[in-house]
């Protein structure tokens, strides 16, 4: 959902998503847009099990930091917030403490839950700028029960049902099934 209709400069959007009346949502800013991000049960709960399995290996490592959808992050002059997203403590030792973390992520996952044109188009966007700035993008589409994994530099790879996810250049050694964050509806 857009919130306003006008493009508005980056700092425009930093003051109006840090006023103490916007404190308990959660904003993006694409394409010269604030857009409030929704609320969803379900693609809530695929993301906590695709963070829970991504902690599981983290773990004792300290290869970096994991954040969910409240962290925020500035790539390319915009504010995205992923559904849940690693970076590495080489590229960040310790994360921001208040605002869009100002280093990018590694690997950004996205849950894309039906939506409507423009949520595709904002996805879109996103998903070409995170790639321009070096980061890894899973995004997970349940209606499809599949996962796109985009890399710079790389095509597109498709994972159906029976897919493994893996942590590729980013978290060498990790591996998901895609059965396991897309189970069949009861």
């Amino acid at each position: 959902m857009v919130v306003q209709a006008r493009r508005m400069m980056v700092e425009e959007f930093d003051a109006f998503a840090d006023l103490p009346e916007n404190a308990d949502k959660l904003f993006e800013f694409i394409g010269g847009e604030t857009v409030e991000v929704p609320s969803n049960p379900f693609a809530s709960k695929i993301s906590q099990l695709i963070a829970g399995e991504l902690y599981l290996f983290l773990k004792g490592k300290e290869l970096g930091h994991l954040t969910g959808e409240a962290g925020g992050y500035m790539v390319s002059g915009e504010r995205y917030a992923p559904d849940v997203a690693f970076i590495s403590a080489a590229k960040q030792p310790e994360l921001a403490r208040q605002g869009y973390n100002p280093a990018l992520p590694d690997l950004a996952v996205e849950v894309d839950t039906p939506s409507s044109y423009e949520s595709q188009q904002n996805l879109n966007i996103k998903v070409a700028n995170y790639l321009a700035a070096g980061t890894v993008v899973w995004v997970v589409k349940p209606e499809s029960r599949r996962v796109e994994v985009y890399a710079p530099g790389q095509p597109v790879r498709i994972l159906g049902i029976d897919g493994i996810l893996d942590g590729g250049d980013v978290l060498p050694g990790f591996n998901l099934a895609v059965k396991d964050i897309l189970p069949e509806e009861k």
